[in-house]
This record gives C-alpha cells, structure tokens and sequence, in this order.
C-alpha cells in the first residue's frame, strides 16, 4: 500500500476499508496489506458477536435497574464445583511478583522494561488516549521493543534511552469490547478497537517473539460475562490458526474490574482454559462497575471514593475470592494498583507514601496474591521487597486460601462511610483535570502525587453523578442539590481558570473539558463510559 489518499478507498478480499477523513499518516509498516487483511478477517467473523455481547451489557442494566442484583449462575454450578484446571503458565509468567503499567509512548515502554519489574503491561486502554498516533505509533513502539531495537534520543535533555540487557517480560492491554475505532471502517461499520490493538500486535509480534522463548500476552479488560470471554477465546483461537501457530500460543490474565466478573470468575477461567494464566483486581474500575451497574437501586449510596478501599468489606471478598478461585484452577491471582509517584523535596510526605504502598503490598501478598501492580519505576523496590520477604517460592499458587467462604451477599455489601464537600470538590477538580489531558492525547497523567487513568475519571463524575440525582446529605447535614452542586462546580472551576490563567485557557482543552463533565454529571440519563462521547473531540 502507498502512503496516499488512494488509502482511504482500497478493497481487500472484496471487502471495503477506509480510512476517515481525519487520517492523513497511514503508517504503512504497521498498516500494510497483509496486516488489514488480517483485521478484515477478524472484523467479519467476530465484530457482530462484539456488538451482541454488548447489546446484552445493555439488557443485564435493564435487569439491575428492576432492583435485582448479580447471582452466581445456576446454568454454571458444575462449573464452579468441577474438579478441573486451566493449561499450563509459561515459564517466563511464572513469577510475576512486581507489574509495572503504563502507555505504550516510546520513552515509558523504555524505562518499564528496565524498571526492574518482573512484568510491564504495556496499556492501549486506560492510559492511553487513543488518538490516531497513539494507538498506531504504539504498535510501532511495541514491535520495536520485541525486536530489541527500541531506543530514544531525547536532545531537550541531552538523554538516551536504550533497553537493558535483561528487560521486564512485555504484556499488552487492548481496548475494551465498548471501544471502537474510528479511522478505520470496515464495510461502513467502525473497527473495533479491541480487534484493531489485538490483530496488529499479534500480526507483527508473534513471529519474533516465538524466536526470542516468549509469545504475545495479553490483559483483557472490563470483561462482564463469561460469554465474554468466550469471545476472546474465539478470536485466540482463530488468530493462532491465521498465523499458523499452535493453539494455547497465546496467553491472557483477565482484569476483574467489573462487579459482574466476580460472581463469574470459574466461568472466565473455564472459558479462557487453554489461554488464561492468571486474573488481576481492579480497583477503581471495579468501584466505578459498582457504582454503575445498582444505580437505580432506591438508597444505594457509596461515599467518599478515599474511603472505599481495598480492606472494605466488599472489595475484601472479591479479592480474597479471586486469589481463592485463581490457585484452584492453577492461575495467578495479581494484586491492585499503587499509582502512588515521587514526591519531590518533601522527604517527609515521601516516606508516608512509600510507607501506605508498603502496607498494601504486605496485605496482598499475606492474602495470597502472587504479584501486584505499581504505577512508577520508584515503587518496583518497595513492592518487590514485601513480596520477596513474604513470598519465597515464584507465586503461592499452593496457597488454596479454603477458609474463604465469600457469599453473594458479601460480594455487594454497601459501604459506609460519609460524603463530603471536598469529596465532591475532589471530584470535580480530579475529573476536568484528567478529562483535559485526555482530549489533549494523554492517558497517563500525574495529579497530586498520583499517576491516574481513565478509571479515575470515571468513578469521579459517576459518583457526582449519582449523589446529585439521589440529592444525599452531606456530612454536614446539608442536601446535595443543583443549586450546591452549580456553587460548588463554578468555584472549581474558577479555581481551575485562575490556575491555568484566562489568557491560556485557549491553549488548552479546558473549556471543552468543563463542558463534557457538567454535561455528564448533570444528565438524566447516565452515560456508560465518559471515553465514548470524549472520543469524537480526538
């Protein structure tokens, strides 16, 4: 293929593919022929089967909305007390007692393969803005790094980056089923994203990956049903079939951040069975699922996102009960996210960051979780060193973790706690902020001390949103109104506008930004996922 317009009206397998009008870098070395012939393939067998998983998403609200709440399914009992397990774990997944994430920009993939980190998860979803250059620029990235030719010249500050001779071992996160992409249309229909990251990683990686002992992994995210990740299975299947390699080739670690997977998590296993090696916890998109799926439900109320935590009783048992099922069926059981950063000249602030990341490591890995997550490459040593002092074997996947007995009561049990002004005022502030570096290409962004994703954002608005339609009372005693929530909103974002300063403003993507998150936290109707209408403006 040319790097013109003609693009944007090719046929392949009798099939049309175009490209929208707002692609102008066709990248032909990650975009060539053979690679979109592939997604064509892709998207024609399985898109469809992607649009009526959702459309069930759709109808499993309508359920929720009537005031039920999940169940484990009964269709699937044999399945969760069959004596069985899932295929073997390769070798260099064994042990992966520290994950280090990020986007999938040149210079991060570079230090979190050095990091020191077992693992790197390298994130086409939450972290990454998924503008044109970035999801395809990525791949790039991604293909140099298995090559080992990833390098980085960066002459502002006279630094070069290069990979060390020992890298972290590179998993991949793709777009969830709910995203498309929108450059690339297929039959008219938007590509899916999922299929899009999936089929140019698999299309350009597998061949030198398999010569270097390893072969693409993957974590799949924001799964709410089995029949989910039946799908994923499907789409393993038939691409190791495409590039002729042998099934079980590839391998997954499912993300529970849903609160529906956790009332699924055998059915997820036994599904992915060939493929799967281990599950992970999410944490605020597992609240945010919370939040979402009983929203509807007449005095539902979560407060203050501070305060649910990973020791709330509720995400207590869904995390005890993933570490419980996963060594049952002889997977690994990874831990949460500590997105804590450096905190520069404030030795003292500091050291009670590394001191709660610390903890929280200590309590996974007592609970019997066989790695964790961090955010930053300053947090691998605190967290490998709870893991090392606790863990001396690879993982604990001997650690049956049988005194759990985790109810469907547990599993929705309502927190308590309070909701505050400076709740609300976190919110928003924390919302816009991450909103705007969004529109503006960045998935990853640093506030507070904290590196935050998508996942942020959306329990912030979703939790404004539902205290004001449910008009709580605060704290204080005062009702949460329109009338409040319009004060409180315009004196943040007040507060923002003198931050950045008026003349700047039109340097940024504030004002659109302010606009998207009032929008969606003033709505009658609650809009899934705050990424879907953010997307167009990108």
């Amino acid at each position: 293929m040319q790097n013109t317009n003609t693009m944007e009206n090719n046929t392949l397998n009798s099939l049309q593919l175009n490209f929208s009008k707002e692609v102008t870098n066709y990248y032909p070395q990650i975009l060539s022929e053979e690679a979109l012939e592939f997604l064509i393939a892709l998207h024609e067998k399985f898109n469809h089967k992607r649009l009526a998983l959702l459309e069930k998403r759709e109808a499993q609200q309508q359920h929720f909305d009537s005031g039920n709440l999940p169940e484990f399914p009964a269709e699937t009992a044999s399945i969760r007390s069959g004596d069985w397990k899932a295929g073997e774990i390769p070798g260099d997944l064994q042990d992966r007692r520290v994950e280090i994430t990020g986007p999938v920009d040149r210079k991060m993939i570079i230090n979190a393969l050095n990091s020191g980190a077992r693992t790197f998860m390298a994130d086409l979803e939450d972290s990454t803005s998924p503008t044109w250059e970035n999801v395809i620029e990525g791949q790039q990235n991604l293909k140099d790094a298995n090559a080992g030719t990833i390098s980085l010249e960066d002459a502002a500050r006279g630094k070069s980056y290069t990979l060390n001779p020992d890298p972290a071992v590179l998993l991949v996160r793709p777009r969830g089923l709910h995203l498309n992409e929108k450059h690339l249309l297929i039959t008219e229909e938007e590509a899916s994203g999922s299929l899009v990251d999936f089929c140019l990683y698999v299309f350009h990686n597998t061949k030198t990956m398999l010569g270097n002992g390893t072969a693409p992994y993957f974590y799949l995210p924001k799964l709410e049903h089995y029949e989910e990740a039946r799908w994923w299975n499907e789409v393993f299947e038939y691409a190791q079939e495409y590039l002729n390699v042998p099934k079980g080739t590839f391998k997954a670690t499912v993300l529970v951040e849903t609160i529906t997977a956790s009332f699924q998590l055998d059915e997820i296993i036994f599904e992915l069975k060939d493929h799967i090696v281990g599950l992970n916890c999410g944490r605020w998109d597992y609240i945010f699922s919370y939040i979402k799926k009983f929203r509807n439900h007449p005095g539902f109320v979560v407060p203050n996102r501070d305060q649910v935590t990973m020791t709330t009783p509720f995400m207590d048992a869904y995390a005890k009960l993933v570490v419980q099922r996963c060594h049952k069926r002889g997977i690994l059981a990874i831990g949460g996210m500590a997105a804590q950063i450096p905190i520069k000249n404030n030795d003292k602030a500091n050291a009670e960051a590394l001191e709660k990341v610390r903890k929280d490591k200590e309590r996974e890995v007592q609970n019997g979780h066989d790695g964790t997550w961090v955010a930053h490459p300053a947090l691998v040593e605190v967290a490998m060193s709870e893991f090392n002092k606790h863990m001396p074997t690879p993982n604990q996947m001997h650690v049956l973790r049988e005194d759990v007995n985790v109810t469907e009561k547990d599993l929705v049990e309502i927190p308590r706690g309070t909701i505050t002004e400076a709740g609300i005022r976190k919110n928003i502030n924390v919302g816009i902020l991450y909103t705007e570096a969004w529109l503006r290409g960045h998935g990853a962004v640093a506030l507070y001390n904290l590196m935050e994703d998508a996942a942020t954002a959306e329990i912030s608005r979703t939790q404004v949103w539902h205290w004001l339609k449910n008009e709580v009372i605060l704290a204080d005693g005062r009702q949460l109104n329109s009338d409040l929530f319009t004060t409180i909103f315009d004196d943040e974002v007040e507060k923002l506008v003198t931050e950045v300063g008026e003349n700047n403003m039109k340097n940024t993507k504030f004002e659109l930004a302010i606009e998207l998150f009032d929008q969606l936290v003033v709505s009658d109707d609650f809009e899934e996922f705050l990424t879907l209408p953010a997307y167009k403006f990108i």
